[in-house]
């Protein structure tokens, strides 16, 4: 009988470590969810080696998709976004070490990017950006094919952006929070009397033209189209694709792309026209991208 070999992907986010089994084709045959632990990082990587343990599959690698700064060749996570344990934390040599086969491990935007490259939005173009908004700005750059990091593994780390700076205080304004959904949501469901994080309630009244989530919502969009527009100057991709949970609302990609329009008619020398699309992948994009970086690290994918 022919053992078939998976991969074990692990999501880490600030709330819940998704996890699945896949097959090098990217099927998901089967996943789970735990709560993140926020007590230390061997809390951490002790129930990630516990859910490899108690597998009945036969795993030939594992690939995990991270917050914070990586560095994919050593394996070291730096700063780690809301895990702060995280920092300087070398995940690679531990799980490996410990469950016996190969082990990726990349920064969450990019592994969003990667997804998107593999089998979404943008896998028919060289030059593109993929953007996913949330509570922050994520995503990742792909130059001829490949996903860019740079020199300090920063590439692509738009919520860092400046917006505005006061030579007074010396103090920046920043991407976040004027293109942060979850920001445009809170604001929004505040003024409706809706709960927090209420998208679907939001969306409503977006979708219904209701005034006053209208001007809020508007401005959100125009604040990314902004940043759109600025990032088509820099680095002319062929496509831009937007993700995130505010991707699967259809009035989100309108409200974008109405805004370029709107920007450009105002100011004239503005000659762009970014190709925006909507990502493909939504709640399981950082698994595929975890896979296709693993794939590529330690089979030589392409």
């Amino acid at each position: 009988m022919r053992i078939v070999k998976m991969y074990l992907g692990f999501d880490i986010g600030g709330t819940f470590v998704k996890y699945a089994w896949m097959m090098r084709s990217g099927e998901i045959i089967k996943q789970g969810k735990f709560k993140t632990p926020y007590e230390t990082a061997n809390s951490l990587i002790e129930r990630m080696i516990e859910i490899y343990q108690q597998s009945t599959e036969t795993v030939k690698g594992i690939a995990i998709s991270c917050p914070g700064k990586i560095d994919i060749e050593t394996g070291v996570v730096y700063y780690g976004g809301a895990l702060t344990y995280l920092h300087k934390t070398n995940m690679i040599k531990q799980i490996s070490e410990r469950c016996g086969v190969p082990v990726s491990i990349e920064n969450d935007g990019k592994c969003a990017a990667l997804a998107e490259k593999w089998q979404g939005s943008v896998k028919d173009y060289q030059n593109s950006v993929i953007l996913t908004l949330g509570t922050g700005v994520g995503g990742g750059i792909i130059i001829n094919g490949n996903l860019h990091r740079g020199a300090n593994l920063e590439a692509g780390e738009q919520s860092y952006v400046m917006t505005g700076f006061n030579h007074e205080t010396n103090k920046a304004d920043f991407v976040t929070p004027g293109c942060s959904a979850s920001e445009m949501v809170n604001e929004i469901a505040k003024l409706k009397g809706l709960a927090e994080n209420d998208g679907v309630g939001v969306f409503k009244y977006i979708d219904s033209e209701d005034p006053e989530a209208l001007e809020i919502f508007n401005r959100f969009c125009k604040n990314v189209a902004v940043q759109i527009l600025n990032l088509q100057y820099i680095l002319d991709p062929e496509i831009f694709a937007l993700g995130g949970g505010i991707s699967v609302q259809p009035a989100f990609l309108k409200g974008v792309k109405e805004a370029v329009e709107v920007i450009k008619q105002a100011n004239p020398h503005h000659v762009a026209s970014p190709n925006i699309v909507t990502c493909h992948f939504t709640s399981a994009a950082n698994l595929y991208g975890a896979l296709y970086h693993y794939l590529i690290q330690h089979e030589s994918y392409q």
